[in-house]
């Protein structure tokens, strides 16, 4: 293990010493080491070196798009197959498109989210893990929806969506479960938006990212000389969100006792910095999301008071009927960007995609799709754009490449762009009435954003006929 982590070194290019300190910090905490060079040549030199067979990633800091793609190319001159992933100042689509078409192989936006940096180095530098269009990007290229906007029609996102959609009208917490990429920082955004806070910040706080020791200064704010290096005053990020919401990335991550002084500071409203004996009394809906189930030794009343109101997001690979909806969605955003045309796709093209697990979710197809429309030259992507995708469909070794269960009928009703409520089941047969009457009324409460009155105006009931039905449907009230 130890020689691993000699090896596993990263080429930093064009960084100043203050920024190369943070990278590098960063970095390390995943075992990596950083090569410093300030220009070109010093990096063509050191990949050359004797030590340049180490280099497992390269890390442009300053993405300039007149000497980038020289850069570039100079690097892969060197080593064909080196990541090379950028950095660029915002999230402009139109820099993501530049990088990319120079030959990069991801693209960060600054400031940078030490999870995202990390995420993307181990997708890239593990020769183990699948290259080319299969390596999702790391940053996310499609602007923030509103919950209206947000694209499925497989029941189980439908009821989802309705659940969010419900829960955006309180000010309690919410915790949204569903796995890497399938799109929970979206959902929470999107609840943000349609809520009565709207108005106010959202504030976003990874907890995996941040270290134990000063994961406590981060979310409640730390007073002068609280500890070792606390040389002045920081606002925590609860204080930031006051008037809005909290948005807590992965909470299964907090240290145990983090965990109950967020339970105090949600039960009583007051926050209390590092060091301070007084307190700050803050207005802040949370809202937090996990990958898999909080840990049984989590804090029993934090748990509970989370997860008051749950919303489960499903993965892409059970909700195959939605990729032709979301790759026309995507497709449609990108071309709105500058550097980026309009774009349609074959049949024979969706139906490669259908048939792929998608293990890194909505956020890998997301990815695919944008290095597939960057390399097209035609107007229309066919099954020819996804040749890794093509291929690892047709493994079923492993769960994520297990093709997804949806019948032929689903599958030509969704290509087609039928209406967004699933008719059909996977062996080719109609659902039931009750099924699709539940999935329409889920799809109401979504669209219409928990707004009873307005659902059941538009459904032709009256209110009480929709909580009757929603009762002996077994659609959950909260939803």
């Amino acid at each position: 293990m130890r020689e691993e982590v000699v090896l596993r070194s990263l080429l930093l290019v064009d960084a100043d010493a203050q920024e190369r300190r943070q990278l590098s910090a960063i970095a390390s905490r995943a075992g990596w080491s950083i090569v410093g060079a300030a220009d070109e040549e010093t990096a063509v030199g050191l990949l050359q070196g004797p030590h340049g067979r180490e280099v497992r990633a390269t890390l442009l800091s300053s993405w300039n798009g007149e000497t980038g793609p020289a850069l570039i190319a100079a690097l892969r001159k060197c080593r064909p197959n080196l990541p090379v992933i950028v950095l660029a100042d915002g999230g402009s689509v139109a820099l993501a498109v530049d990088a990319m078409r120079a030959g990069a192989s991801d693209y960060l936006a600054k400031p940078i989210a030490p999870e995202r940096l990390l995420e993307a180095l181990t997708a890239h530098a593990d020769r183990r893990r699948a290259t080319g269009e299969l390596a999702p990007l790391s940053e996310k290229i499609a602007p923030d929806l509103m919950l209206d906007q947000l694209v499925g029609a497989a029941p189980d996102f439908r009821s989802a969506l309705a659940v969010a959609a419900k829960g955006a009208r309180n000010r309690l917490p919410i915790l949204i479960v569903g796995e890497p990429g399938s799109g929970k920082e979206t959902f929470a955004r999107a609840i943000h938006h349609a809520s009565l806070r709207s108005r106010g910040p959202l504030v976003q706080l990874d907890c995996k990212a941040v270290a134990a020791n000063i994961i406590d200064s981060e979310l409640f704010g730390h007073m002068p000389g609280a500890f070792p290096g606390a040389f002045s005053e920081r606002v925590g990020r609860m204080v930031e969100a006051d008037g809005g919401t909290l948005l807590l990335d992965e909470i299964g991550s907090l240290p145990s006792e983090t965990q109950a002084r967020l339970d105090r500071v949600l039960a009583t409203g007051e926050v209390r910095p590092v060091g301070c004996n007084g307190s700050n009394s803050v207005d802040v809906r949370v809202i937090a999301t996990t990958s898999r189930p909080l840990p049984d030794d989590f804090h029993a009343g934090l748990a509970e008071r989370i997860s008051t109101t749950t919303v489960t997001i499903p993965p892409l690979r059970d909700r195959s009927g939605d990729i032709p909806a979301l790759v026309r969605h995507f497709l449609t955003r990108f071309a709105e960007e500058p550097g980026m045309r309009p774009l349609s796709i074959g049949n024979d093209a969706l139906a490669v995609l259908m048939r792929y697990g998608w293990p890194g979710n909505v956020r890998q197809l997301a990815g695919v799709l944008f290095r597939a429309a960057l390399g097209s030259d035609d107007n229309s992507l066919t099954a020819e754009d996804f040749p890794h995708i093509a291929i690892q469909s047709r493994f079923s070794g492993r769960r994520s490449d297990v093709a997804p269960d949806i019948g032929k009928l689903s599958a030509d009703a969704a290509m087609a762009g039928a209406p967004q409520v699933t008719l059909y089941r996977q062996d080719g047969h109609l659902r039931s009435l009750e099924e699709i009457e539940a999935d329409i009324i889920r799809l109401a409460i979504g669209h219409y954003r928990g707004r009873m009155t307005e659902v059941a105006r538009r459904l032709g009931i009256g209110r009480s006929t929709l909580y009757r039905k929603l009762g002996e449907l077994g659609i959950d009230t909260a939803a």
